[in-house]
């Protein structure tokens, strides 16, 4: 396991980015009638979060600070 445990610039972001589309998916699947159109944006947000962190991660924000 790495010493930095995820506490890095690129883990921060990517957790952010898909918090933010887990809430944006579950508001839009909330709605009465459900808006799968705000359901998808969320999804889309989730993946954007998966490809910002492995671009981040090459371009060396998730290296060990210390």
């Amino acid at each position: 396991m790495a010493d930095n445990h995820g506490n890095t610039p690129a883990a921060w972001a990517a957790v952010a980015l898909a918090l933010l589309g887990f809430v944006v998916g579950s508001v839009g699947m909330m709605l009465s009638p459900v808006n799968y159109v705000v359901f998808w944006i969320g999804v889309a947000l989730v993946v954007i979060a998966g490809v910002a962190f492995v671009v981040l991660s090459k371009m060396g924000y998730h290296v060990e600070s210390h």
